[in-house]
């Protein structure tokens, strides 16, 4: 019985920890790039301050309000983009439901979710500095 409580303690924390789902949708199937690493992936708040760059997939976030926080949403964005070769995320929209919906939910005992939107982008200027990044990463493992 004690092992049988263990397990759930691990299964709650990680549903805690991993409160976050990120789906990502190439926009061109065609490309295949090399995965890089979450540390190499750089937010960027809009277009223009990234580096000359092509789009290469829309990321959808989502989250339980109560659990997921901003952090956690782009943690998990910049996740997903490193595993279809981004260099960057030029970050959309972030939201939570609004108060009716909270209040709602509250009524009827459901959950409401934050969700986001962003774009996975790859800029060939970035391509050194997330070998380099990526690599110093890999050695502190």
């Amino acid at each position: 019985m004690h092992t049988a409580v263990r397990c759930l303690a691990v299964v709650a924390l990680a549903g805690i920890t991993a409160c976050t789902r990120t789906n990502v949708a190439l926009l061109d199937q065609s490309v295949t790039l090399s995965p890089t690493c979450e540390q190499g992936v750089i937010l960027y708040t809009s277009p223009d301050k990234a580096p000359q760059h092509r789009e290469i997939a829309i990321l959808n976030s989502a989250g339980s309000s109560g659990f997921t926080t901003e952090a956690g949403m782009m943690k998990s964005m910049r996740e997903k983009a490193a595993s279809v070769g981004a260099t960057g995320v030029i970050l959309n929209t972030i939201e939570d439901a609004s108060a009716g919906v909270k209040v709602a939910a509250a009524v009827f005992g459901v959950g409401t979710e934050r969700k986001g939107r962003s774009v996975a982008i790859f800029a060939e200027a970035d391509v050194e500095r997330v070998r380099t990044t990526c690599a110093s990463a890999a050695a502190q493992k």
